[in-house]
């Protein structure tokens, strides 16, 4: 199952447990607007070479769009789509004021210089810029972009309408950036992890865990368990897959990775393993900060965690889910427990807008704050609805934007 497809398949079932009325129902899922665009740049060699730009941009009832732009190979409609209706009722569980959309470009920035991907965002950006604003569709980085894409969205749409530090967010620091931002979807991660150890009378330092996936989230989650004295036993990226059961050195391989010695499996503090077993890998906390649908119906019957903890987004094909959901194990779900980048998005906004910006004591307490209550928000919706963490979540968030909706005066 796709992930839209699968997405869908979550918000119909939200929506039946919440009795939305079918006209309601079928305007909730319909994206406002779906752009595509054709971006042609020159290459550093002087040919020619275009690429396909999508934005889709979901839903506005509670604010301004809000989501990630990425560059990857395998960006296309129904993908961009799904996190776009996911960021929707994302930003509802946290209840930060913003509706849902997303962007990508077909394209791998590994075969792209630093010049021609400054190209390719700049006409990017000319191609969509009368389309997003700092109160009508908000980008920020994704897979493939960081700070310095964002940098080059905010030059190239400040041509047209002026100096706007608040059209993107996760941007440089220099630029208006935010102080915390870096690290928070990862501490996100780790502040959801605690809300819902909470309820277990259990905490971190008690876990051991496995992380698919080092880039920018798994880097952050796996530093802050560290700190917190729980367990890394094995971690994986695109180079492979490690493991310690004595626990791997976090600072160290952070330390070796940063001074570029080799690629993770080269760490000389871990011994290789096999990268398709690591999700299956024995151990307590199972988070997964790569791509969507790693766990399906193939592997799903052979985790052995006991948590799950969903920092990337759509990791849990559906059938995976009812398979561990029959074995018990407990699902922290995507659309809540990596809210952690987009609130601090949410802050970051804020402080564009007013000109004063927090230090990342402030903004770190902000987001455990938010963490915290919206766990709380999606226990009441469990409660209420007898229901597991996903639908939990699934009902929060549907919830929310069909009363803004509802309020704002649409018409059944």
């Amino acid at each position: 199952m796709n992930a839209l497809a699968a997405t869908n398949r979550n918000f119909q079932r939200a929506a039946r447990i919440l009795g939305l009325d079918s006209k309601l129902e079928k305007s909730l899922l319909i994206p406002f607007r779906e752009i595509k665009v054709e971006c042609t740049i020159p290459k550093d060699d002087g040919t020619l070479v275009s690429y396909v730009g999508f934005r889709i941009q979901h839903d506005n009832a509670r604010g301004p769009m809000k989501g990630g732009i990425r560059y990857h190979p395998e960006v296309d409609p129904d993908e961009v789509n799904a996190l776009a209706q996911l960021m929707t009722w994302k930003t509802a569980v946290a209840d930060i004021p913003y509706g849902g959309a997303k962007g990508g470009i077909g394209c791998n920035p590994r075969d792209l210089s630093i010049s021609e991907l400054e190209r390719l965002t700049r006409v990017f950006t000319q191609k969509i810029h009368d389309l997003i604003g700092v109160q009508r569709d908000v980008p920020a980085p994704d897979m493939g972009t960081n700070a310095q894409t964002m940098a080059w969205i905010l030059d190239e749409y400040s041509k047209f309408h002026g100096h706007s530090p608040a059209v993107v967010t996760g941007k440089p620091i220099d630029l208006g950036g935010s102080l915390g931002r870096e690290a928070a979807t990862g501490l996100g991660v780790v502040f959801a992890t605690e809300a819902l150890f909470a309820e277990y009378g259990k905490s971190i330092a008690d876990q051991t865990f496995v992380i698919q996936g080092f880039g920018n989230v798994g880097t952050w989650a796996a530093k802050s368990i560290y700190e917190r004295g729980g367990k890394v036993i094995a971690i994986s990226d695109i180079s492979g897959a490690i493991k310690n059961t004595n626990g791997i050195d976090i600072p160290a391989l952070l330390k070796y990775k940063d001074e570029g010695n080799g690629t993770l499996k080269d760490f000389p503090g871990a011994e290789v393993m096999d990268p398709n077993e690591l999700l299956v890998h024995e151990c307590d906390v199972l988070i997964p900060c790569a791509l969507g649908g790693v766990l399906n119906r193939e592997n799903a019957s052979n985790v052995k965690a006991k948590f799950i903890i969903e920092a990337a987004n759509h990791p849990t094909d559906p059938e995976a889910d009812e398979i561990l959901s029959k074995k018990g194990v407990i699902i922290l779900p995507d659309i809540y427990a990596n809210a952690g980048g987009v609130t601090v998005s949410y802050f970051e906004w804020v402080q564009n807008i007013q000109g004063f910006m927090w230090d990342e004591e402030k903004v770190n307490h902000e987001l455990k704050k938010y963490m915290t209550r919206s766990f709380q928000d999606i226990k009441a919706m469990c409660k209420m609805h007898n229901c597991d963490l996903r639908m939990g979540a699934f009902t929060l968030g549907v919830n929310r934007v069909a009363r803004a909706t509802l309020l704002r005066g649409w018409e059944a």
